[in-house]
């Protein structure tokens, strides 16, 4: 039975790649605005708020998504890793509530509470943060990093390249923290993402 639900989940994931793949456009270099979101603890968070941080890992994605679905302990395993690198990493929503019902606040909790996030999942409620990074899809993964004062995109794109089997994906978040951490140009700055279609209210 669990392996006839993985293999339904994974075929939707793929169906849904191909419905909302990104389109593939040059991002690098953005800069982005700081921002105010919610955590699903109830407190605020911005990037401001980690003041010895090189770097962040911005992965926008929701509760209800399959592919998004896949990649829990992934995520999870990111943050554990260059969070201690001062590379934190940080979830953001920014699904329309009125579209998707299982976006709401309350699942989020549920979600980071059943999922064990050792990240803070934010809910962009005015959907102000993904039309700021462009965010497309979900999963849709980021890498910013501290540039004259600014926060550029270094990374946009998918998380690794194999949502089915983590032990045979090539990890371009972490590829592309470790050539910045090296103090090296990102050598794949940019792939395509995957998921669900965020929709943005006009």
């Amino acid at each position: 039975m669990k392996k006839t639900v993985l293999k339904l989940t994974v075929a939707f994931a793929i169906l849904m790649m191909f419905i909302g793949a990104s389109a593939f456009k040059s991002d690098s270099g953005k800069a982005i605005s700081d921002f105010n979101l919610r955590n699903t603890n109830g407190k605020s968070v911005s990037l401001s708020d980690y003041r010895n941080a090189k770097g962040f890992i911005v992965i926008f994605t929701c509760n209800h998504c399959p592919f998004a679905k896949l990649y829990s302990k992934r995520i999870n395993d990111l943050s554990a890793k260059y969070s201690a690198l001062n590379v934190p990493l940080i979830a953001i929503n920014s699904m329309d509530t009125l579209i998707y019902k299982e976006e709401s606040f309350a699942k989020m909790k549920l979600k980071a509470k059943g999922d064990k996030f050792n990240f803070p999942y934010l809910q962009d409620a005015m959907q102000v943060v993904g039309k700021n990074f462009e965010a497309d899809h979900t999963p849709s993964a980021f890498v910013i990093w501290k540039e004259n004062n600014q926060w550029k995109i270094k990374y946009k794109g998918c998380i690794d390249d194999n949502g089915e089997n983590p032990q045979l994906a090539k990890s371009f978040i972490s590829n592309a923290v470790d050539d910045l951490l090296r103090g090296k140009s990102v050598t794949n700055p940019e792939t395509e993402s995957f998921g669900c279609k965020i929709f943005y209210r006009k």
